[in-house]
């Protein structure tokens, strides 16, 4: 019998189990963009999305269709940019109610999130 698991399937428990850890990768995913690494990005978006919200909830909130946010987050759709990462960044940021902060310098950059971030909701 195969003890193997979906990812995402995984990743999902994993973030009820541990709301920090949906902060982790929200912050992975800003981090991939600051470096302009955009594939990492979307797929972290991606990840994030389906874990928590949805693209149907998401596809609301931001006035567009759930269609076109997943050719946005895919890693080869015509959509997918850096702009379109920060809107979905910067919405997804909001909701959450967390502030990044970008520290250590531009060689040696890290994105903290605040301790007092309730990250319970």
């Amino acid at each position: 019998m195969a003890l193997t698991r979906n990812y995402q399937e995984t990743i999902n428990r994993r973030v009820e189990k541990d709301p920090a850890f949906r902060i982790d990768i929200l912050q992975e995913a800003i981090k991939a963009l600051i470096d302009n690494d955009i594939k990492t990005c979307m797929v972290l978006l991606r990840t994030y999305v389906n874990a928590t919200i949805g693209f149907k909830t998401l596809a609301e909130e931001l006035g567009k269709k759930p269609k076109t946010l997943k050719k946005m987050l895919s890693t080869g759709g015509e959509l997918a940019s850096s702009s379109s990462a920060l809107i979905i960044v910067n919405h997804l940021k909001k909701r959450e109610g967390v502030e990044l902060n970008l520290t250590g310098g531009i060689d040696h950059a890290k994105i903290d999130t605040p301790i007092d971030v309730d990250i319970d909701r």
